[in-house]
C-alpha cells in the first residue's frame, strides 16, 4: 500500500520561509513523478512544483524563483523550500506521486487529475 505523508506547514509572516516535507512509502516503481499541489478555500487545486525520477523539475509561474523542489532518492522523500512567501501562497499543500509522466503535467491545468496517490495535506498560512 502506497502511503504519502506531508509535514512542515505552519504560519509565517509575509516574506517568511517554510520547508515542507513528504514521505512516501510502499512505492515500488523505479520511475515516477512527484508533485506539490495547493488548494485555497473556494479554489481549484493547483500544481505548484513537480519533479520526476530523472530529476527534471517544473514550477508554476507564480512560484518560480521563490520555491525549490527537491527529493531524496534513497528515502523517497520530497521537499519544497518556500522562500519570500506571500499571503496568496496560503492554502493546504498536498504531496502526490504517480507513475512516470511528463513533469510539466504537474503545473498544467487540471494536472492534479493525473495523480492517484495523495497525502492528507499540510496547512500553510502567510499573514500580511
Amino acid at each position: 500500500e502506497v502511503q504519502v505523508v506531508e509535514s512542515g506547514g505552519g504560519s509565517v509572516q509575509d516574506g517568511g520561509s517554510l520547508r515542507l516535507s513528504c514521505e512516501v512509502s510502499g512505492w515500488l516503481e523505479n520511475r515516477y513523478t512527484m508533485g506539490w499541489f495547493r488548494q485555497a478555500p473556494g479554489k481549484e487545486r493547483e500544481g505548484v512544483a513537480g519533479i520526476d525520477s530523472d530529476g527534471m523539475t517544473s514550477y508554476a509561474d507564480s512560484v518560480k524563483g521563490r520555491f525549490t523542489i527537491s527529493k531524496d532518492n534513497a528515502r523517497m522523500n520530497l521537499y519544497l523550500q518556500m522562500n519570500s512567501l506571500k499571503p496568496e501562497d496560503s492554502g493546504t499543500y498536498y504531496c502526490a506521486i504517480e507513475g512516470f509522466r511528463p513533469v510539466r503535467m504537474v503545473v498544467a491545468i487540471n494536472g492534479a487529475n493525473a495523480f492517484g496517490y495523495w497525502g492528507r495535506g499540510t496547512q500553510v498560512t502567510v499573514s500580511s
